[in-house]
């Protein structure tokens, strides 16, 4: 018996994508001023004109997936007798996913032949994303839904995700950079270099001078980390910076080329609190990868 696939907004996958793949989304919400807006079209998305607005001082407020939007979300589905599979943003930088597992023992009592089962990525973006996609993988390969859940489970700590940002203003502003960061110098063209952490926190653990020495930190850790990049899909989301992802793109096929590489902007949500000029990369390596 096969089973629907859901994930949120954050998971950054391209609508297009996302229809061909029968995906199901929720999305996250956010506040320009006192108008709410979502991205469940990423293909009508004006990354530019977004993160402009962002350089210009654009004020911009996000909120976590609360308990009773998941509950309709999920049983749209369970009353139409299907099981979930929902692959969520990390909980090391969101609420969500404990909501998400508030709602399901709520409908676990209502819906007792259903199974719902919940996926903490531990990451964002197409940390997330990559997972959702090998997950329509294994179902279409004809995979039940629990050993679907158990390979993501087992994978989910292979994934590195590695970015560098043009200021650390919006990791801090919104809580999601842990612990004490060094000050970072604009002026001197001082770039961090940040990862996922193995509870899927945002740590700085390094800082280059310069732009084009910070892509090439990446790249350097892709050469170093990347397990079997011949049969991976790996990620880029970049927000308005396509320039430099298309260097970073020339880099990671210069070494070690991967099966395919998914380009896109950063979505909206996730993109304010990274912030402008933000160029991540995701891939996966072995299992201890996250501690390096």
């Amino acid at each position: 018996m096969s089973f629907t696939i859901l994930t949120d907004t954050s998971a950054n996958l391209p609508s297009a994508l996302v229809r061909e793949r029968d995906i199901k989304v929720i999305p996250y919400h956010y506040t320009i001023g006192d108008k709410q807006y979502s991205c469940l079209d990423t293909e009508g998305f004006d990354g530019k004109k977004f993160f402009k607005a962002m350089r210009l001082g654009a004020d911009i407020k996000t909120s976590a997936i609360n308990f009773q939007s998941y509950v309709d979300f999920f049983e749209q589905f369970l009353s139409q007798g299907q099981d979930i599979l929902f692959v969520s943003m990390s909980s090391g930088i969101s609420s969500s996913f404990n909501c998400s597992e508030i709602a399901k023992k709520e409908l676990v009592e209502k819906y007792p032949d259903r199974k719902i089962l919940l996926v903490d990525t531990l990451g964002a973006s197409l940390g997330e994303g990559i997972f959702v996609l090998k997950a329509a993988d294994y179902r279409d390969e004809g995979m039940t839904i629990d050993d679907t859940y158990q390979k993501l489970e087992d994978e989910k700590a292979c994934m590195y995700q590695v970015f560098t940002v043009d200021d650390l203003m919006y990791l801090k502003k919104t809580g999601r950079l842990t612990g004490s960061a060094a000050v970072i110098g604009n002026m001197l063209q001082v770039k961090p270099i940040l990862k996922g952490n193995e509870n899927g926190e945002i740590v700085n653990f390094s800082k280059v001078i310069g732009r084009k020495k910070a892509i090439d930190a990446l790249a350097q850790r892709y050469n170093m980390l990347v397990k079997d990049p011949e049969k991976q899909i790996v990620g880029i989301a970049h927000a308005d910076c396509e320039k430099d992802a298309e260097y970073l793109i020339e880099l990671l096929n210069k070494k070690k080329p991967p099966k395919e590489i998914l380009n896109v902007v950063y979505e909206p949500v996730t993109g304010s609190h990274v912030g402008p000029g933000t160029l991540a990369l995701f891939f996966l390596g072995d299992s201890k990868v996250r501690f390096r």
